[in-house]
């Protein structure tokens, strides 16, 4: 079980929260395989906040269930720039339409930061909200500003990236399973290669991502007792140079393949390769269109596709069905899943 944490404190202004925040717009896996409906029938239109230029717009529910109390819902991701943040934003909305009488934005720091997520988490409970979707960005970070949101009343719903804090529900790809899928994709192209050893370049977004330390851990035990080294992690932190610096350095040093645990880095190793003219095998995570692009030309070998419109969909629909009591779980998790994706399956 997630566990409640001390309050750290709210030391953040207002001002500070504003400025921080980027706008756009083991427990028992006992949550079901298809999304949840909350039990009685609403009419009504969803409104859905443009944050990025703090407009609003009105768009036609479907009928959905609900007891047509109104709800403000907001997501915050690590980031705002990765199309897979877009893709959960892109499955929330949907829901929100679906059940209608949800006053929903999405918000979240312009660069991964604890304290800038944070500052977003205070800047939604300031603005009212009734829960919070949230990809964590770390494990701990932003524990105090949580406990502060679940004492104002908000539910706390994680999407791809728990924290340790008490939730209703979690809903992300079982990360540390994912590596280990990845891993076997590579050992298969690498065989089909006959490569049987060499050194591996990992590549990941910074120390304190959970979701894809949870996932370079699931790739680094899958090649336990082979004949491959697996070389020191690189982050990216924000800046893909880092991780193309990186590449460039694994090719002088003869590195035999590249993995990446998240679309940003998956991406700049691809594009760090093709720029190189080689032909290293490439494994990485998530489906953006450049990421696809680089599967289709043969630079990457594979990319794990995960089911984030779902996270935010589903995430969505318990957050209302809480908020209405109808969902009364704590700590509950599903393994929302992935697919490998390579050029033969597109």
């Amino acid at each position: 079980m997630y566990k409640s944490q001390k309050i750290i404190g709210l030391s953040l202004a207002v001002g500070f929260m504003l400025i921080g925040c980027g706008q756009t717009g083991d427990p028992e896996i006992i949550m079901p395989d298809t999304p949840m409906q909350p039990s009685a029938a609403i009419n009504g239109g969803v409104e859905v906040e443009a944050a990025a230029t703090g407009e609003a717009q009105t768009e036609p529910a479907a009928q959905a269930a609900g007891s047509g109390e109104a709800h403000t819902v907001y997501l915050i991701t690590m980031d705002l720039a990765d199309s897979y943040w877009q893709s959960i934003d892109q499955g929330c909305r949907q829901a929100a339409e679906e059940l209608g009488n949800i006053t929903y934005r999405w918000i979240g720091p312009d660069t991964h930061d604890d304290a800038l997520q944070s500052a977003c988490i205070d800047q939604a409970v300031s603005e009212g909200a009734d829960a919070i979707l949230i990809a964590a960005n770390s494990a701990e970070g932003v524990n105090g500003s949580l406990q502060a949101a679940a004492e104002a009343g908000c539910k706390i719903i994680y999407v791809d990236s728990a924290a340790s804090f008490d939730c209703v529900t979690a809903l992300a790809t079982d990360n540390e399973a994912a590596g280990g899928t990845a891993a076997e994709s590579m050992k298969t192209a690498l065989a089909e290669k006959g490569i049987t050893s060499g050194t591996i370049g990992v590549m990941g977004v910074t120390q304190d991502t959970a979701s894809c330390v949870a996932r370079e851990n699931g790739f680094r035990a899958a090649f336990e007792g082979t004949d491959f080294v697996l070389a020191d992690t690189v982050y990216m932190m924000d800046d893909a140079s880092n991780i193309r610096n990186a590449v460039t350095a694994g090719q002088g040093q003869g590195y035999v393949a590249y993995f990446g645990t998240n679309e940003g880095t998956s991406v700049a190793i691809g594009e760090a390769v093709k720029e190189s003219g080689r032909d290293d095998l490439v494994v990485g995570f998530d489906t953006s269109d450049a990421m696809l692009a680089l599967i289709a030309d043969g630079t990457a070998y594979a990319t794990m596709q995960q089911n984030p419109e779902r996270m935010g969909h589903d995430g969505m629909v318990i957050a209302v069905q809480a908020m209405e009591g109808t969902y009364t779980d704590t700590n509950t998790k599903t393994d929302t899943g992935v697919t490998v994706i390579t050029a033969d399956s597109m």
